[in-house]
This record gives structure tokens, sequence and C-alpha cells, in this order.
């Protein structure tokens, strides 16, 4: 669905990274764009996080963070990521509270009327995790919202803050941790001869099947 009438009005926008990957954070991020912003963001190349590669991905998280200052960014380690699923059960639930908070956290420090998400589910999900800043807003949710500047500028936002998370774990564990949910056996193998589930937890969302391929 399209809210072309919504694009000018200042705004900020929300998205996710790391959902469908096994290793690493879960990651939403919030950016504020402004009347200019919304102009200077597709001028400067700003798009959908999944269809740049990586080497331009880093380009755009620097002019992102320039042309949008006001931005947040909510990094749910795998560990708390477990944690926060177990008593959840829903995968959608928990999207819907890392939303929020990155909302929540900006409109803590600017003044905004609309927020654009990127739809993941059923709407009541994101609707009902909002507090009162939120609730006081205008939300809009729609699939594809990538293609909104705002939505754009935190798609970066969220798998550049991913990739370094991914980055972090790997070297503290000492193996090359693979991104997506395929072809990572391997290395989960190499972590749980590691340092066994405990460890696996600390570096994977183990409620993906991939967990009891590898425990198996």
């Amino acid at each position: 669905m399209s809210h072309p009438d919504l694009r000018p009005q200042p705004h900020l926008g929300t998205d996710e990274a790391g959902k469908g990957d096994y290793f690493g954070p879960l990651v939403v991020a919030a950016a504020f764009a402004d009347e200019l912003a919304l102009t200077r963001l597709p001028q400067a190349g700003v798009r959908d996080a999944k269809q740049v590669s990586e080497g331009r991905l880093w380009q755009l998280d620097k002019a992102v963070k320039q042309i949008c200052p006001a931005f947040e960014v909510v990094i749910i380690s795998p560990a708390r990521y477990n944690e926060l699923h177990a008593r959840m059960r829903n995968l959608n639930h928990l999207l819907a509270w890392a939303h929020a908070r990155a909302i929540e956290n900006l409109l803590a420090r600017v003044e905004c009327g609309l927020a654009i998400a990127d739809q993941f589910g059923d709407e009541s999900y994101l609707e009902q995790s909002l507090m009162r800043r939120g609730r006081a807003i205008k939300l809009v949710q729609q699939t594809k919202a990538e293609s909104d500047p705002a939505v754009a500028a935190a798609s970066v936002l969220a798998r550049a803050a991913f990739l370094r998370a991914v980055e972090k774990l790997s070297a503290e564990v000492e193996i090359a941790l693979p991104r997506g949910a395929t072809h990572v056996i391997p290395a989960a193998r190499a972590v749980l001869a590691k340092g066994g589930e405990q460890l696996l937890r600390q570096v994977a969302k183990v409620h993906f099947k991939t967990t009891k391929q590898v425990l198996g």
C-alpha cells in the first residue's frame, strides 16, 4: 500500500536486520528525516540495504548519519533475543517490541507526528507495543516500506549495525560466523565444540531449526 501524500511530511522510518540470520543479533533502527533529508537521502543513493553491496553499504551508512543525525539503533544480542523469544514465543511480538523501543527512544529526542514502519505482521502487534509517545503519533505500516526515504535510511543503519555485530561476535569466538540461515551448520558445530550449547546461545538464534540439526 502506498502513501504518497504522507511522504513530503517530516517523519521517522523504522526497519530491521538480522531476523532471518541464524548468527548475530536482531537489529531495529529508526531514522528521523525532515523535509531536506527526504530530498537528500535519495540523491545520496540511499535505498533498501538488501539491494546494495557491502562496500556500498558502509558509504551509505556514513551518508545517512550525516543527513539524518537523529536516529536510534536497538541491538538485541543473541543471548537477549533467545531470552525474549522463549518468553514471547512469537517473532512478530519480539519485532514489535524492538520497533516500538526504537520509535519511543527517538521520539524522546525529536518532535514528530508520523512514523512509517516496514510491516512484518499484523498491524496490531506494533500498535499495541507502543507506549505514550508512540501512541500520540500517526503510525503507517506497509510492505516494501523501504521505498520511503526514512525507512530506507533505517534499513541501512540496521544492516550496518548487524554486520558490525556479527564481525565482533566472530572475533570473540574466533570462528567466522556466516550470514543468512543456509551453510551455517559447520560454523554452528564449531561453536558447539568450542563452548557447548551455552556458547551457541551467545551467538545464534537457537529457535531456528538449525539448532536441532546441530544438536541432533
